[in-house]
């Protein structure tokens, strides 16, 4: 019977192909599923045998521990040599793109905050 091993909601491309190339060097079957046509499904990787779930499992665990230490020392290495993307380079980059979501979230907010006003006696 197949058992969720990796949820892909919300991860990067380069650790759900890494989490993939270790699966398959360790001769471990998978498959994985998609989040759908509307992004309604749950993207994962399954495992087709439940056998399989504890070795997937502990390379898994380690494989994360180890990005995490690795993720860690890029951020800090960037932030030292002062390339790490900050709120603000965002901004910088991408002005007009900023000004009109700021725009809209600001009409949101009024027009949210008028319409309890119109309808308080």
């Amino acid at each position: 019977m197949a058992k969720i091993l990796f949820r892909l909601n919300g991860v990067s491309d380069d650790e759900a192909y890494e989490v993939r190339e270790l699966l398959t060097n360790n001769a471990i079957d998978y498959y994985e599923t998609a989040p759908g046509n509307w992004g309604v499904s749950m993207p994962a990787i399954w495992l087709n045998d439940d056998s399989q779930f504890e070795k997937a499992r502990a390379l898994l665990d380690t494989y994360q521990n180890e990005r995490t230490v690795r993720m860690r020392e890029e951020y800090d290495r960037l932030k030292r040599e002062g390339k790490n993307r900050t709120f603000w380079d965002a901004i910088i980059q991408k002005p007009v793109s900023f000004a009109i979501h700021l725009a809209l979230a600001l009409m949101v907010i009024y027009l949210s905050i008028r319409l309890v006003l119109d309808l308080a006696p």
